[in-house]
């Protein structure tokens, strides 16, 4: 399996979150390209189970979350989940002060606007 060794920035301070889902009830959004809310960091966790993430410009590095390994969600970067099987999850979303981002597509799809 391939995690992610990343963390959280310095100063992140947790500003909303998604419902708990599961395979049946993950919102659609997320299954297909987009990104997090405008200039936010997301952190998927999961709580049983385990989820795959891809990179939209490195499609080929497919990354799992699991219990132990949460996955940071960067800002403008598009990406998507894919379900593999039973899992329970959240997405949480964060801000950083310190850090501006720049915005790459004013048209991209941010399901996760809804939770912040």
């Amino acid at each position: 399996m391939n995690y992610q060794n990343v963390s959280l920035p310095e100063g992140a301070a947790k500003i909303g979150e998604t419902p708990i889902m599961n395979e049946n009830t993950v919102a659609p959004g997320i299954l297909n390209k987009h990104m997090a809310p405008k200039g936010k960091y997301g952190n998927i966790v999961v709580l049983k189970g385990s989820l795959d993430y891809v990179w939209e410009d490195t499609p080929e590095d497919v990354i799992t979350a699991d219990v132990d390994h949460p996955i940071v969600i960067s800002p403008e970067r598009y990406h998507h989940v894919i379900i593999t099987g039973e899992v329970e999850f959240k997405v949480e979303f964060y801000e950083v002060k310190e850090t501006e981002t720049k915005e790459i597509d004013k048209d991209a799809l941010r399901p996760g606007e809804d939770f912040i």
